[in-house]
């Protein structure tokens, strides 16, 4: 039914598109792949707006909910045909209902996949999501917001150990803003690009990894005067 609801969308995206040849559209794996998609489809994108933003929500949720490697270069896309800040809200929105679509079909069917794909992954999460119960939503922000545990893996397992939706929800939308911005503002020099490593240089590691521990921080805290009243 899901992979139903994704084609029905994009059936109709289809269908009031005017004809053409759109053997182009197909799931970038490349920055080259990605520079002809972006050729074609800004040809597209004043004039069949919608259509566009539509067709491009669909495939980034679907690609988040199956958990379909290439999002880094729909982010890219994003910056290259709508620029930053249409395109870092955008790409917010399309990266947190594909997370959420993806919390809500793990929760039904996904227990099986982590436990065996993740299996430590899966202890050591549950343990300090455990241990974080009172600052839950600082804890889900650094995670979001540095590379401790994969986007993915985040996805699938937090409806596993219990981590409340709301919660999850709050955590993803803002902590995917600063990785997007960096994503997507390179996306409208997508030329420039050597490598999809050079999106993430030293100070853009620090400066996600000095947000998070930023987030964090009320977690330590009151962590430590909760020890000192026990003494």
């Amino acid at each position: 039914m899901v992979v139903l609801g994704f084609l029905l969308g994009l059936l109709c995206v289809y269908l009031t598109m005017p004809a053409s040849d759109y053997s182009f559209l197909t799931l970038p794996r490349s920055l080259e792949d990605l520079q002809v998609l972006r050729d074609h489809l800004e040809i597209y994108t004043s004039d069949y707006t919608v259509q566009v933003l539509v067709g491009y929500c669909v495939v980034y949720i679907f690609m988040q909910t199956f958990m379909i490697p290439g999002t880094v270069f729909m982010s890219l896309l994003a910056g290259a045909l709508f620029g930053v800040f249409k395109g870092v809200a955008l790409v917010v929105f399309a990266a947190t209902a594909g997370a959420s679509s993806c919390y809500f079909l793990s929760k039904l069917i996904g227990r099986p996949l982590v436990f065996s794909l993740w299996p430590d992954k899966l202890s050591f999460f549950q343990a300090q999501v455990a241990q974080r119960r009172k600052r839950l939503l600082n804890y889900m922000l650094f995670l979001r917001l540095t590379p401790t545990l994969p986007n993915t893996f985040i996805n699938v397992a937090s409806p596993i150990v219990d981590v409340p939706y709301h919660i999850f929800l709050l955590a993803t939308f803002i902590g995917l803003i600063p990785a997007a911005f960096i994503t997507v503002r390179a996306g409208i020099a997508l030329g420039d690009l050597q490598s999809v490593g050079d999106l993430y240089d030293f100070n853009s590691i620090a400066t996600l990894f000095l947000i998070g521990v930023v987030s964090v921080t009320p977690t330590l805290m009151s962590k430590n005067n909760s020890e000192r009243l026990k003494e």
